[in-house]
């Protein structure tokens, strides 16, 4: 079964976070916002979770810490151990500029790798690419898109969107590619 988009176009952005809140509060939960600028209201207006990027950040600047500290420990105190004037092989104060730069660099992968593995990027083509009129999103229109595998459910979420006052009404269907 297909999975279909139902896509609404409105020309403020008020008129389309009050849209996605009516949405939300009919029960209909698939449901992304487009628009030219980030629209502060709509994670909430959405239910969006809170982001797990400060997490996989974190995560990366821990793993570089430990990566650059360790490896500093091996070389100096177990691998090669050197007595230079009495000083002890393993040092602390010695390893923290590596240790500090290996965490920002770790920390920086997580984020670029982590961002694109939550975005799933490269994505080349979404369905809603297709809606005519579509492009319009980045110069000056709010769109909202609504998804089901309903038909019924369809027809729906056409109703809901003409009664919120959207400008346009598009519904663009998922291609699988396996020829069906």
């Amino acid at each position: 079964m297909r999975r279909a988009f139902v896509m609404g176009s409105f020309t403020t952005p008020a008129a389309v976070v009050a849209a996605a809140r009516a949405l939300r509060e009919r029960g209909h939960t698939e449901l992304d916002t487009y628009s030219p600028f980030p629209l502060q209201e709509t994670s909430e207006v959405l239910g969006l979770p809170p982001s797990r990027m400060p997490a996989l950040v974190a995560a990366g600047a821990f793993t570089g810490a430990a990566t650059g500290y360790l490896m500093q420990w091996y070389c100096s105190a177990v691998s090669f151990p050197i007595n230079v004037g009495g000083r002890p092989p393993q040092s602390a104060p010695s390893f923290i500029p590596i240790t500090f730069e290996l965490a920002i660099l770790f920390g920086a992968f997580g984020a670029f790798f982590g961002l694109f593995a939550r975005l799933r990027l490269p994505r080349l083509h979404h369905p809603v690419f297709d809606a005519p009129g579509f492009v319009r999103a980045t110069v000056d229109r709010y769109w909202i898109s609504a998804s089901t595998a309903d038909p019924a459910q369809r027809a729906v979420l056409e109703d809901a969107l003409a009664a919120l006052g959207a400008a346009e009404i598009t519904v663009v269907t998922e291609d699988k590619g396996d020829g069906t």
